[in-house]
């Protein structure tokens, strides 16, 4: 009788999980689940692509940053005064054509 009875809840154990597994995909068989499921794809892949974009942006950065280091890009740019003499002193500069013989 205990044997006949362990088989018979054993039986109905199985018949019961088998029956949430039909069920199940029955549900996603349905176009309210296809569309469930397709929604969920398109979401992991939309969130793949926008992770990837961060990633191509954090790397450009980064070697940018690295291209303009070595560039000497970021290096303040020396301050450019014009050049003066001393009081009363003149610029001597080599002439060269008609005015050559004033000298």
């Amino acid at each position: 009788m205990m044997r006949r009875l362990f088989w018979l809840s054993m039986g109905a154990t199985m018949g019961a999980l088998v029956v949430r597994k039909v069920s199940a995909a029955a549900e996603r068989l349905t176009p309210a689940g296809v569309l469930g499921s397709a929604a969920d794809g398109l979401r992991d892949l939309a969130a793949a692509v926008g992770d990837f974009g961060a990633d191509v942006r954090l790397a450009a950065a980064e070697r940018e940053a690295e291209l303009r280091a070595a560039a000497g890009l970021d290096v303040p740019a020396a301050v450019h005064r014009p050049f003066a003499l001393p009081a009363g002193e003149r610029l001597a500069l080599p002439r060269h054509g008609l005015y050559a013989a004033d000298d």
